[in-house]
């Protein structure tokens, strides 16, 4: 038997000790033993839940304990969940847990712990919740060098874009219900202004690359200044607006951004709507694969978590490697990076659209019959550089969305 202890019990702690609980015979069988839940710590009481025989109050309890080998972090935040898993790692128990922004902070710290150990830190559920791609990354797709990874990495994001396209509400309409039906927190920020996507891109390039990728060097921009004009031109063009987080690897250098996009119909991310999440990756043996399914949610992160106790538990004493040094990565300056770009400008078309070509070059005209006193337009390839130094001599600029086109 090997006894566990979870560190936490709100919403993602509570459903690793559900799901243990509901599926516990063929969790044993496939971990080969029995897995039981010692300890659940929390600065809480719950009078009458099941888990209070289980219930500490002190972590001292915990790390001292020999007959714990693993633990589920599902604290959230980096304190003090980075020093209590570093402690439990030094004592020799394998780590498991749900946290992006521990794992995308001191990730390589702890990876190197557990290696110098021979034990296990796993964070399957810190990207993409219930959907498996750190292990594909780490093991089933080893023989592939990525040169680009995107996904749709937040359901509250997709929800609240979904929503505004699908009924033509604004932003803070579709944010209130979000919040309601409880797809989004009470402070939001952390997902509408696109940190959450940031910290998940940044634990995938930093694997895909093998060194640590600080998530700050990443270029964040989130989606609380798209709003119903925006989508209008998005659907006038057959496109649909999607927070993306990516990572492109283009003459040695890995260009990293989170902010939203434009896609056509052709693109594997268009469909992807609601609370659901997808990651695009592009390896140059494999070619293009797809990863899609509930991004968030109790059930589907604590599966997640618990598929690690799994493996953690199949590899006692034995440490699965992982490809990610503490080497710091230095990201491509994103200036460089190029994209079309979708423009929103004040102004008549039909008296103006000369003088942007003049500017611009060749774009692709965009109007929606409604609007009359505005009308965009699409331009070809060209450097976040140089879309700011064409900008700057074009006066009435409303917005610009990047496009990210597909055949």
């Amino acid at each position: 038997m090997i006894k566990i202890a979870v560190l936490g019990y709100g919403t993602v702690g509570s459903g690793v000790v559900e799901v243990l609980d509901t599926n516990q015979s063929s969790i044993d069988q496939k971990a080969g033993q029995e897995i039981r839940v010692k300890y659940v710590l929390d600065l809480r009481d719950f009078p009458g839940d099941p888990v209070e025989p289980v219930l500490v109050h002190d972590f001292e309890t915990i790390v001292n304990d020999p007959e714990v080998k693993i633990v589920v972090e599902a604290m959230g935040g980096v304190e003090p969940a980075y020093t209590f898993s570093k402690r439990c790692l030094l004592a020799g128990k394998s780590v498991c847990t749900s946290n992006k922004e521990l794992v995308a902070k001191h990730g390589a710290e702890l990876l190197a712990i557990a290696k110098e150990k021979n034990i296990n830190y796993l964070f399957e559920a810190s990207v993409g919740g219930g959907i498996p791609i750190i292990r594909p990354l780490n093991s089933s797709l080893t023989a592939d060098e990525f040169d680009e990874i995107t996904g749709i990495l937040n359901g509250t994001t997709n929800y609240i874009m979904t929503k505004m396209s699908e009924e033509g509400l604004e932003f803070d309409t579709v944010l209130k219900e979000a919040q309601d039906r409880g797809y989004a927190e009470r402070n939001p920020e952390a997902d509408v202004e696109g940190y959450d996507a940031c910290r998940k891109i940044a634990i995938l390039t930093s694997l895909a690359a093998g060194q640590q990728v600080d998530y700050q060097d990443i270029y964040t921009e989130g989606i609380t200044k798209i709003t119903v004009h925006d989508i209008a031109y998005a659907k006038q063009m057959g496109m649909a607006i999607k927070l993306l987080a990516t990572s492109r690897k283009e003459n040695g250098r890995f260009y990293s951004m989170v902010a939203p996009f434009l896609l056509n119909e052709d693109h594997p991310l268009y469909s992807v709507s609601g609370v659901f999440n997808a990651i695009f990756l592009h390896g140059n043996v494999l070619g293009d694969v797809m990863f899609y399914g509930s991004g968030a949610g109790k059930l589907p992160t604590a599966s997640a978590v618990v598929s690690d106790v799994i493996d953690a538990a199949k590899h006692q004493n034995r440490n699965i490697m992982v490809s990610w040094s503490s080497q710091k990565l230095e990201l491509g300056d994103i200036a460089e990076s190029r994209s079309k770009f979708f423009v929103r400008i004040s102004g008549n078309a039909d008296t103006d659209l000369g003088k942007i070509k003049e500017v611009f070059g060749d774009v692709k005209l965009v109007q929606v019959p409604e609007y009359k006193d505005e009308f965009g337009f699409v331009t070809g390839l060209m450097s976040e550089a140089d879309y700011e130094e064409k900008a700057a001599k074009v006066p009435g600029i409303l917005k610009r969305i990047r496009v990210e086109e597909r055949i």
